[in-house]
């Protein structure tokens, strides 16, 4: 009887069966933690934000004093947000942070804003807005 060496076809349908079912479920494990790793980009844009604001209120008793240097709004290092106020003023702030349309960060549904209070308050919208902060 002759040995044959090798795979049989049956085989190696199996193989690459569990191969593709590993690659998709780990494509996607993948593509969620980078959107979600992103966030941290919108948070630091947010934190160092108020803290110019903190300054500014800090030096001339007003958040929005002429003579702070804080630019609204503006979009982040990678351009992945855009930080904006949806209130400013002597008193009070609520900086908002928005993935930017065409990015990737666009594709995030669990957090699709962040936002940031001269009180502290962090919160976020979004289908799970505990994922935000």
């Amino acid at each position: 009887m002759k040995h044959s060496k090798g795979f049989s076809l049956i085989e190696l349908m199996i193989v690459v069966a569990i191969v593709g079912i590993l690659s998709s479920i780990a494509f996607g494990w993948y593509g969620n933690n980078v959107i979600a790793a992103n966030r941290s980009e919108g948070r630091a844009a947010l934190t160092t934000a108020a803290a110019s604001l903190e300054k500014c209120k800090s030096l001339y008793g007003a958040y929005n004093h002429a003579n702070c240097n804080l630019v609204l709004p503006f979009d982040t290092d990678t351009n992945y947000y855009s930080v904006d106020e949806t209130t400013l003023n002597s008193t009070q702030f609520t900086l908002v942070a928005t993935p930017k349309t065409g990015e990737p960060q666009a594709n995030d549904t669990l957090c699709t804003s962040l936002s940031l209070t001269n009180t502290g308050v962090k919160a976020g919208t979004g289908t799970d807005p505990a994922e935000c902060w």
